[in-house]
């Protein structure tokens, strides 16, 4: 078994029952399911929705992105053995977590694969929720060049890299290209303010302004628990992304949720935090990657000007990385999931072949 079939990379191009195009992400993959299979797993599997919610199959693979770049291996690797599985099983750990203590639900309905979630649509909020407990990455870099203030705050003079905040920062930007807005650029992963967001809360996808000051409740208590677990395995939960939606409950009313991922490694920043106290910066999360990236080819600005996009793509598509380097990675991911959850994260000799077996013979939509 060669290390390429150990990867799920291509994760489109399942034989999945579905009416509509595949959407496929920079990791996930989402095959939304017929109308039929969908009414039929709500039933069988007494799923809290109402009967005609659409559902979808989340895949997620193995591939890696950093600097909006798929990398790739020696060898034929087209990802890091066992990043989906950590991924997916920290997600969980948090969902959870979050359910037991009475913060919100997720669109997960179904575990039925490491690799795979079974999902309710939701209605996006258009905005990724950043929150901050350290000045680090790209707000140091701003900060230093003497940037004070970040979406509508105004940070004191006198930080030193990264420091720890005086208070936990909500830094949104835009989920995609919002039009019409004034004041805000129409491009992805604009910087807004609270005043942008409470000033157009419906152009970002709110039911009402009230839910502004939910989603910021439901974010900063997340980002609370998540910090707390992580200081009982000593590490330091740096920053995060989260990203919420709309789904409806089984009585057809709109419930705001946690969506996509949380407090994974690829969402943010998580370190050591023994070597914190020395001084020194150790990574558990995709950051290392990027530091790696930087140091490892010979001008950077190509990873970091967004006006040298297509130099930056050909040096991905063109440079198959050491298969150390993406075991390492391996190791980073598995090892800081294995930390949080307390369980083991099991390498998969061919995660795509597990994947079509229990989609076929326990949910029957592989025909």
């Amino acid at each position: 078994m060669s290390f390429a079939d150990k990867v799920l990379a291509v994760n489109d191009n399942l034989p999945i029952r579905t009416d509509l195009p595949v959407h496929s992400g920079k990791v996930r993959s989402v095959y939304w399911l017929t109308e039929q299979d969908s009414r039929r797993l709500i039933e069988e599997h007494n799923y809290p929705v109402p009967k005609d919610t659409p559902l979808a199959i989340m895949l997620i693979s193995d591939r890696i992105s950093a600097f909006d770049c798929i990398w790739h291996g020696e060898q034929g690797m087209q990802g890091v053995p066992g990043k989906g599985a950590a991924l997916n099983a920290i997600s969980n750990h948090w969902f959870g977590l979050f359910k037991e203590q009475g913060l919100a639900d997720s669109h997960i309905l179904d575990i039925p694969h490491p690799l795979v979630w079974i999902v309710q649509k939701a209605r996006p909020v258009m905005i990724e929720a950043i929150c901050r407990q350290y000045i680090t990455g790209s707000m140091w870099r701003a900060y230093e060049k003497g940037e004070r203030e970040f979406c509508g705050i105004r940070l004191e003079e006198g930080l030193s890299k990264d420091s720890k905040l005086a208070n936990i920062l909500i830094t949104p930007s835009t989920k995609g290209v919002l039009k019409g807005i004034e004041g805000v650029p129409e491009a992805d992963d604009v910087n807004v303010s609270r005043q942008d967001i409470a000033d157009n809360f419906a152009a970002f996808n709110f039911n009402s302004a009230d839910d502004i000051a939910l989603y910021e409740k439901l974010l900063t208590e997340g980002f609370g628990v998540i910090s707390q677990a992580l200081a009982k395995v000593e590490q330091i939960f740096v920053d995060t992304k989260f990203e919420f939606g709309y789904v409806k409950d089984v009585n057809g009313n709109d419930k705001l949720i946690y969506m996509d991922e949380v407090g994974t490694p690829d969402s943010s920043r998580i370190w050591d935090a023994k070597q914190y106290a020395q001084g020194k910066i150790v990574e558990n999360s995709k950051e290392g990657f990027r530091q790696l990236l930087l140091n490892h080819f010979p001008d950077p600005d190509i990873l970091l000007n967004k006006e040298r996009m297509d130099e930056r793509e050909a040096l991905a598509r063109d440079n198959a990385l050491p298969v150390d380097v993406l075991m390492d990675i391996s190791n980073t991911y598995t090892q800081i999931a294995e930390k949080i959850t307390g369980q083991k994260i099991a390498l998969s000799e061919n995660p795509k072949e597990e994947v079509i077996a229990v989609l076929r013979d326990k949910y029957q939509l592989i025909d």
